[in-house]
């Protein structure tokens, strides 16, 4: 007898993986495609599935989308992993977005117009290096969202960098206006300031 057939495994049905029309998927179809893994993304029509995530991921997101929520003005509001239609054929997941509070339409909400994100920001991992670092950007800048956060892991601290883009509105590409270790303090989308070797505290500190 099989190990598979030990553990009961063969007693599960064979998932059948979504067969992609002709022309590829659309940003509509990812709300419709049943059985897909959680975090699945489109781009360019294709479906693009998320890796287990690390620890230095998920205490960099959540250290981030804490501050964020802290600290933003009461006009605006903070998410983890909601997917933007940039377009037909693009469905991204951002980490993390921050929007205006009145571009939430209620709780079923699965996805945000481009036109209302105000910074987009991406935590990499090692299976998302191109996507994170020039697909995604390149998408989210052309598609006009002012500001854009690419994370990376100090592979000697284990603590975040944070790399801050900028849109130029003119060429509709982000320029780099500063890169941020152990402190992240900017003044644009809104006045941030962060201790990025808080990553793995618990809670404040007085």
């Amino acid at each position: 007898m099989s190990a598979a057939s030990d553990n009961g495994l063969d007693d599960e049905p064979a998932y059948r993986w979504p067969i992609p029309p002709p022309e590829g998927w659309t940003a509509d179809d990812l709300d419709r495609i049943p059985g897909l893994p959680p975090h699945t993304e489109l781009i360019d029509g294709s479906l693009v599935f998320m890796s287990p995530q690390t620890r230095f991921h998920s205490r960099t997101m959540r250290l981030l989308d804490n501050a964020l929520l802290e600290q933003a003005p009461d006009h605006l509001d903070v998410d983890r992993e909601m997917t933007v239609k940039l377009d037909s054929k693009n469905r991204p997941e951002p980490d993390i977005v921050v929007f205006p509070a009145n571009a939430v339409t209620g709780p079923n909400q699965t996805w945000y117009k481009p036109e209302d994100i105000i910074l987009a920001l991406e935590v990499v991992s090692a299976d998302s290096r191109e996507r994170d670092r020039e697909v995604k950007p390149g998408k989210y800048a052309a598609a006009g969202v002012p500001h854009f956060w690419r994370v990376e892991q100090d592979d000697e601290k284990g603590l975040p960098v944070v790399y801050v883009y900028e849109l130029d509105p003119a060429t509709k590409s982000y320029g780099l206006t500063g890169i941020f270790h152990d402190r992240l303090k900017v003044s644009v989308p809104f006045d941030i300031e962060i201790d990025l070797t808080a990553i793995n505290r618990r809670r404040a500190t007085s």
